[in-house]
């Protein structure tokens, strides 16, 4: 499953988790991705949209 945000393109990353003992395993780093609803090409339309995108002022229309 492809989970991006639909404004930036944010998607998961992979990196590593270090335990004390320094053991690596591997994990995802996946980012907050809300569903909400926005204007995209005059029509309204639910996306999901990373908080970063949504604290940004000016980035997305929301319907009146």
């Amino acid at each position: 499953m492809s989970f991006k945000c639909t404004i930036c393109g944010k998607g998961p990353s992979a990196g590593k988790t270090v335990s004390h003992s320094n053991m690596r395993t591997n994990r995802v780093f996946n980012p907050n991705l809300q569903k909400q609803r926005i204007v995209v090409d005059g029509v309204t339309k639910r996306e999901l949209v990373c908080m970063k995108c949504l604290k940004k002022p000016g980035t997305i229309v929301r319907p009146a």
